[in-house]
C-alpha cells in the first residue's frame, strides 16, 4: 500500500467507523420506542446506513486491495434486517463491519509507520 492509498484508507475507515457506531447506538435506542415512532426511526437509521455504504464504496475505489466488499456484505445484511423490521438485531452485522473497518485502519496506519510518515 503506497502512502496515498494508506492515507485514503485511514480517512475512509475513520468516517465509516464513526457512522457504524452512530447507527449501532441509534438501533439500540429503537428498542425503547413505541411502535409508531419505530417506523420513522428505522427510516432514519436506514438513510444513515445507506450513507455508510456509499463511503464503503468510495473506500474501495480510493484504496483498492482492502476488504471493502466484505464490509459491504455485512452492511447489506444489516439493511436487510432493518427492512424486515428487526432493526435492533442488525447490530451484530454492524459490529462485524466495524471490526473489519478497524482492521483496515490499523493496516493503513502500519503502512504509514513503515514508510516513515508517522
Amino acid at each position: 500500500m503506497n502512502a496515498k492509498e494508506a492515507i485514503m484508507a485511514f480517512s475512509q475507515s475513520e468516517k465509516i467507523k464513526s457512522g457504524i457506531i452512530w447507527a449501532s447506538q441509534m438501533l439500540e435506542l429503537l428498542r425503547g420506542l413505541p411502535e409508531p415512532e419505530k417506523q420513522g426511526a428505522e427510516r432514519v437509521v436506514k438513510m444513515l446506513v445507506d450513507m455508510i455504504f456509499q463511503e464503503i464504496q468510495l473506500g474501495g475505489s480510493v484504496a483498492a486491495g482492502e476488504d471493502w466488499e466484505g464490509i459491504g456484505k455485512n452492511i447489506d445484511q444489516a439493511v436487510a434486517m432493518i427492512n424486515s423490521h428487526v432493526a435492533p438485531e442488525s447490530v451484530v452485522h454492524l459490529t462485524k463491519a466495524l471490526s473489519q473497518v478497524t482492521t483496515i485502519g490499523q493496516r493503513s496506519m502500519s503502512a504509514l509507520q513503515e514508510q516513515g510518515f508517522l
